[in-house]
């Protein structure tokens, strides 16, 4: 043990040593290895982020829940777009049939989304997304309010004309969400009063636009909006224990019967599952990793070579001091072990600088993307490993060099 730690210690002070006496060439070393950890991490750090940022937007959309839509979100089977475009849209009456139907589905809700025009008084704001919800939309996607309150059953049935609007609304309309409260708004020429401000949410990739959104009771919404033209869809969750792909199935049978299908004719609607669009966006998370591995990969083998040069280098600036030690009974496993271990050094040397450099490019990066960007303890690990295996890779040949050495050769050199 006391000799590891002196074999250690020793490596350590020449390593040091060297990093003194050649500044410039362990700099430039150093550089590639670190320009190499900061491609591979940096890339990971940033793809994951994204990822895990998509996919708690997914997760907000519901657990084990359904989208029913003329469209297919992962795009589904290959057919030409005007067939697609041609399939009838969603009905409201079609999620009162899979509501009695269905002993599978927990909440179904009919859902309106469309565009419009919001104003109050002299202030416009345009092209706000604008949703016609029914009652049971709260429990699929549960709103976090900023002031106000939900709509109430009653309002849900008679379609009065109060709306709920995202903060960014209220704060662009009336300064604050409190101050929203009470007022009334423009939408298609007709008034309607606020109720709620949604609680603020950041920017959305997937998903809903709360933020900047305008909710209104399904039936008010149609008073203003054609239907055919609100691209309404049915969100369906299902109950508890129930299975997405038993769900799935559930529902498609159900659909089918309604819209008078026969055997032959194929599904004029799509089920869009919120776990396999989940696990679609995972699978195209690997690709952008592997091409990013990739590309840092080639950048660290461009280090490799330059701790391996400076490891040659070395051993040959040495050539005199490894035969005195081989000449006084130094083992040749010991003199690999000093030169491994010293290359090592080299490159987690270079790791750390590399590291630095993500630690910057996640604060530089976190603002504009408005998502945290971060280095996960896995990624720190897999820095380290990155580091030993490449100072080893870098240092093997010119330490098995100094290793087999005879020592006369070498004091004489």
């Amino acid at each position: 043990m006391r000799k590891t730690l002196s074999i250690l210690q020793n490596s350590l002070k020449l390593t040091f040593q060297e990093l003194k006496v050649n500044k410039l060439r362990t700099a430039l070393s150093l550089t590639g290895v670190a320009f190499g950890i900061f491609c591979i991490i940096g890339v990971l750090a940033t793809v994951n982020s994204l990822e895990r940022n998509i996919q708690n937007e997914v997760k907000s959309l519901g657990s084990n829940t359904i989208y029913i839509d003329k469209w297919d979100y992962s795009g589904g089977p290959n057919q030409p777009m005007w067939k697609i475009r041609a399939r009838p849209v969603m009905k409201s009456d079609e999620a009162e049939h899979i509501r009695e139907r269905s002993s599978l589905t927990g909440e179904v809700t009919y859902l309106m989304q469309t565009g419009a025009n919001l104003s109050h008084k002299d202030d416009l704001l345009q092209n706000v997304r604008v949703y016609g919800i029914s009652e049971a939309q709260i429990n699929i996607q549960p709103l976090q309010f900023e002031a106000g309150r939900y709509f109430s059953s009653s309002e849900f049935s008679n379609g009065t004309n109060n709306c709920i609007i995202g903060f960014m609304n209220a704060e662009n309309l009336f300064g604050s969400a409190e101050r929203a409260i009470g007022k009334q708004v423009d939408i298609k020429g007709r008034k309607s009063k606020i109720i709620g401000v949604i609680k603020k949410e950041g920017k959305s990739f997937i998903g809903w636009d709360y933020d900047e959104c305008v909710m209104l009771t399904n039936k008010y919404a149609k008073q203003l909006f054609d239907p055919e033209f609100a691209n309404p869809i049915l969100i369906v969750k299902g109950k508890e224990g129930v299975s997405t792909d038993a769900l799935t199935q559930d529902l498609r049978g159900i659909m089918r019967q309604v819209r008078k299908l026969s055997p032959t004719q194929e599904d004029n609607f799509s089920l869009n599952s919120v776990e396999a669009f989940s696990k679609a966006i995972s699978d195209s998370f690997v690709t952008i990793n592997i091409v990013g591995g990739i590309i840092g990969g080639i950048s660290l083998i461009v280090g490799m070579f330059g701790i391996a040069n400076i490891m040659f280098v070395t051993v040959k600036e040495r050539t005199s001091v490894i035969g005195l030690k081989k000449a006084i009974g130094a083992r040749k496993g010991t003199i690999l072990f000093e030169f491994l271990l010293e290359a090592t050094i080299l490159c987690i040397l270079g790791g750390a600088i590399g590291l630095v450099l993500v630690y910057l490019l996640t604060l530089v990066l976190s603002g504009p993307l408005e998502f945290p960007v971060y280095i996960s303890l896995p990624m720190l690990f897999t820095t380290i490993i990155i580091c030993l295996l490449v100072g080893i890779l870098a240092g093997i040949i010119p330490a098995s060099q100094a290793a087999k050495m005879d020592p006369v050769v070498a004091i004489r050199s």
